[in-house]
Formats: structure tokens, C-alpha cells, sequence
């Protein structure tokens, strides 16, 4: 894995280059922070924020039966009755659940579904040595979540144009993160930016050339 570094007057700007250099999400690379960098006094003596960016390198091998005997296993130690069938898009495993339980595995607001999606990610990465994509669904809940993700995303890119200031979501799993900022990459007036610490980060959707001055904060209906 081969990192290239990266500046900006922010660490979120430099992020934001790396993610522009290498044509993906943020979400998708592996960040290693340099130099959160410093304003300086009256503008003078600043430093800008440095980073080290890398794509990560994919993981060799048909990982459709090891991804699907993972969640299979765990579903059972859940005395769960289901069936699980993989595929492969592009470089993420889909693992659909048939179950006459899907309201128990989505749990409140598919936070159930996250917390498999993230354990059986977190397995399959530590298995193969390398950044593994999982999907997991049940019923359609994420075709229709995704949808629902994606219709609010624009909503609130429309309301950044006309005012011209930007918004904060309210924090997401990286799967949402994701869905936001597909959802808004073609469109040349806007840009999108994670930020914060941990797994759930803050999607802010700003002006494309504008300077950010103020964050309106909402969360998705």
C-alpha cells in the first residue's frame, strides 16, 4: 500500500484533496494524520495540515463463502432461523437474509443490521488481512433506507445552494456516509466532508466555493 501525502489549511481539506487525487470517498482510505497544522498569530507563522493517504489494498480470493459462513455462524449463536446467500458487486459482498424474523435482525432504525454488517466486516477483514466492503440486508430494508438516504441528501444539498450555507448531519455509519456522499458527488456546487472521531461521523454538506462560515445542524426524518 503505497501512502502520497497531502496539505490543506485544515486536516479536513486535506482529506478532502486526498480524496479528490485518488477519485474516491474519503470513507474509502486509509488516513494517517501528520500535522493537524496551526493558523499561526494575525495570519503569520501558520502551518498547514499534513496527511498520508493510501488506497487500500484488496484482499486476494473469493471471499463470497467465508463472508456467508461468518454471518451464519453468528445468526446461529443468535438462535436465528436463516438463510444467507452472497454476491459480489464491484468491490463490495452483498449477504441478503431470508428470515421470518426481519424485524428483530433490522432492529430500531436498521441499528441491528449495523452492528452485523460491522462485525462481520470487522472479521472478514481480520481474516484476509486487507479492507473488506460488506452489505448486509434483509427484506429490501437498505434498498429502501438507501433510497430514503438519498432522497434527504438531496433535499438538503438543494437548501445549501439556495442559502449558500452549509449543513451537518447528524452522525452516520460509514455505510450512510456513504450513500450521502454518492449521492451528492456529481453535483459541482456542493461538497461533502466527514468529520469527527470514532465509527459515527458528521456528514457536512457545503457550498462548493464558498468559505465555510456557519453549520446548520439537522438529521435525517
Amino acid at each position: 500500500m503505497e501512502f502520497l501525502e497531502f496539505e490543506g489549511k485544515t486536516t479536513e481539506e486535506a482529506i478532502a484533496n486526498a480524496g479528490a487525487h485518488f477519485q474516491v470517498p474519503s470513507e474509502e482510505l486509509e488516513i494517517e494524520i501528520v500535522s493537524v497544522g496551526s493558523p499561526g498569530f494575525f495570519g503569520l507563522g501558520g502551518r498547514k495540515a499534513r496527511i498520508r493517504a493510501a488506497l487500500p489494498e484488496e484482499p486476494e480470493g473469493d471471499l463470497l463463502p467465508l463472508a456467508r459462513g461468518i454471518l451464519e455462524q453468528i445468526l446461529a449463536k443468535m438462535h436465528e432461523p436463516a438463510a444467507v446467500t452472497a454476491t459480489q458487486e464491484e468491490d463490495r459482498i452483498n449477504l441478503l437474509i431470508a428470515t421470518p424474523d426481519a424485524g428483530l435482525l433490522i432492529g430500531k432504525q436498521g441499528q441491528t443490521l449495523d452492528a452485523l454488517q460491522y462485525l462481520v466486516t470487522k472479521m472478514l477483514a481480520k481474516q484476509t488481512r486487507g479492507k473488506v466492503r460488506v452489505a448486509i440486508d434483509v427484506e429490501a430494508y437498505r434498498a429502501r433506507h438507501n433510497e430514503a438516504l438519498a432522497l434527504l441528501a438531496q433535499k438538503y444539498g438543494d437548501k445549501v445552494k439556495r442559502s449558500g450555507k452549509p449543513i451537518t448531519l447528524n452522525p452516520m455509519n460509514p455505510y450512510d456516509r456513504r450513500i450521502v456522499h454518492m449521492a451528492l458527488q456529481g453535483n459541482k456546487d456542493l461538497k461533502t466532508i466527514s468529520r469527527g472521531e470514532g465509527l459515527y461521523k458528521k456528514v457536512i454538506i457545503s457550498p462548493a466555493k464558498k468559505k465555510e462560515s456557519r453549520e446548520d445542524v439537522a438529521g435525517p426524518a
